[in-house]
């Protein structure tokens, strides 16, 4: 595109650049919006939230996906999502297993031994007048036995309980964080769909423009009002708009692949993408109100904040090693020679352990406890910023997005006209081919600039929505149910 943008007026590389996805904004975007979905997610690495657990089959026919549809699809089976979901329950694990260290412990054991001792090897090496004991003795045993043992107090058990239940809460934060990240995410893959289409009925319209000018031109050769070159300038631009056609359809395709993935549907499963989210201006908010409802809102900051009360607990449990802990145990069951002579037998007991010195392995367990608190809090302060940077920056290319389109549309309607004017020009002999084909770029240029801005703006929403924290709650709304074309028609 840009290639094509410095050297619009040469023929033979007309439209030869690839429509992409990275394209869509056209020469002249002033906003930077991501263009890609591994632009929005990974940052040129592969994010687990372009892909899915592929489901089910190929569905015969074709398809048809709504917004409504896409967004229940990605949340049930993006990749992101899954894994996410995966890491929520080892956090519950784990707060079981610190659960365990404070709850009683109940064994039951049932016993049957049969013993032969030597009892020279046990320190028995005497003898009793008129009693023989030989060097061995057999014996048997049977005991059946209950046994409990309780932490009455032990507060550093007590503080990793508390510390695991933050770790819960802020998995949870998290989780709904990737939540808004698949909502992200199928919503830029459903709108790279889209403008992707638009490219398409663009490339289709222009081709039957330069199939029609090149008619003309034949025409016009074979009646002797125009020299051979005009023809040869038309069929070229026909080739041009034909190889544009090509690419914008292949460049379809793949953007259909990529929407497939994120959705978990088999990437050869015909789809029809019915939510065409045409130009829907954003209601106003202010910037300040903005940031309140970002931070009351946005769960990656809210699972910061229960990193680092989590954190702040770890340490508090690193500084209970020091204190001692209370604790109880005791069994009862019977015990005899064999189970017919077994009678009742029972222990209690209460310890207290006191640690002294342990190596300084409490002092070490204290340090790291420390120095994770303090990056867990860096990180929480730094959050708040960039989350008022997001803000700020979303808000910004959501206003001039929508400038942009405006700009764009009033920028394609005078080619359009221009376009007009020349075919009409070259129809009365007043002028060669060369106006209408400089006037056909120009008119391919400004459709490329109205899909991009299009794009632009309805992305730059899902951003503004996505840094609030709300995007799964405002994707329906922002996008719209609307069935307008996105491409406006080529005459």
């Amino acid at each position: 595109m840009q290639l094509r943008h410095f050297l619009g007026l040469a023929l033979g590389i007309l439209m030869v650049a690839p429509v992409s996805a990275q394209q869509l904004a056209g020469p002249a975007s002033a906003i930077q919006v991501p263009q890609s979905l591994d632009q929005l997610l990974a940052s040129g690495q592969q994010s687990p939230f372009s892909g899915s657990v592929p489901n089910g089959d190929i569905k015969p026919g074709v398809l048809e996906l709504s917004v409504d549809d896409a967004l229940s699809r990605g949340l049930k089976y993006n990749l992101g999502i899954v894994l996410s979901g995966q890491t929520t329950a080892t956090a519950r694990a784990d707060r079981l297993k610190d659960l365990s260290n404070i709850l009683p412990h109940l064994d039951g054991s049932l016993r049957e031994a049969a013993v032969k001792a030597n009892l020279q090897a046990e320190g028995f090496n005497f003898s009793i007048p008129g009693i023989k004991i030989g060097p061995g003795i057999n014996f048997t045993n049977a005991d059946a036995r209950i046994s409990l043992t309780e932490n009455l107090f032990d507060l550093h058990a007590i503080q990793n309980l508390r510390a695991g239940n933050s770790k819960v809460k802020a998995a949870e934060f998290t989780f709904r964080s990737a939540r808004e990240t698949v909502t992200l995410a199928v919503a830029a893959s459903y709108l790279l769909v889209i403008s992707a289409e638009s490219q398409v009925e663009a490339a289709e319209a222009e081709l039957k423009t330069a199939e029609a000018l090149q008619t003309l031109a034949d025409d016009r050769e074979k009646a002797g009002l125009t020299p051979n070159v005009d023809t040869l300038r038309a069929r070229v631009e026909y080739q041009v708009r034909r190889q544009n056609l090509i690419e914008a359809n292949n460049n379809l395709s793949k953007q259909r692949i990529t929407l497939l993935r994120v959705l978990g549907l088999p990437v050869h499963q015909q789809i029809k993408l019915v939510t065409r989210a045409a130009y829907k201006p954003l209601p106003s908010i202010g910037e300040e109100e903005a940031l309140k409802m970002a931070l009351a809102s946005r769960p990656d900051y809210l699972a910061l904040e229960q990193q680092v009360k989590a954190a702040e607990l770890m340490k508090k449990s690193a500084q209970a090693e020091r204190i001692p802990a209370l604790g109880v145990s005791g069994d009862y069951g019977a015990i005899g020679t064999h189970p017919g002579n077994a009678f009742a037998t029972w222990t209690v007991g209460a310890g207290l352990r006191i640690p002294i010195f342990e190596g300084g392995k409490t002092e070490g367990n204290i340090r790291e406890a420390d120095a994770k608190l303090k990056q867990v809090r860096a990180q929480h302060d730094d959050m708040r910023g960039r989350i008022e940077q997001d803000v700020a920056n979303a808000m910004l290319d959501v206003n001039a997005a929508a400038e942009q389109v405006e700009v764009a549309k009033t920028t394609l309607e005078l080619a359009e006209q221009t376009l007009t004017e020349s075919k009409d020009r070259f129809a009365n002999g007043v002028t060669n081919n060369i106006e209408v084909i400089q006037a056909q770029e120009a008119m391919a240029n400004a459709h490329q600039q109205y899909i991009g801005s299009l794009y632009a703006h309805n992305i730059a929403k899902v951003l503004l929505a996505r840094a609030l924290g709300t995007a799964e709650q405002t994707l329906r709304t922002v996008l719209g149910e609307d069935t307008t074309p996105v491409a406006a028609p080529v005459r």
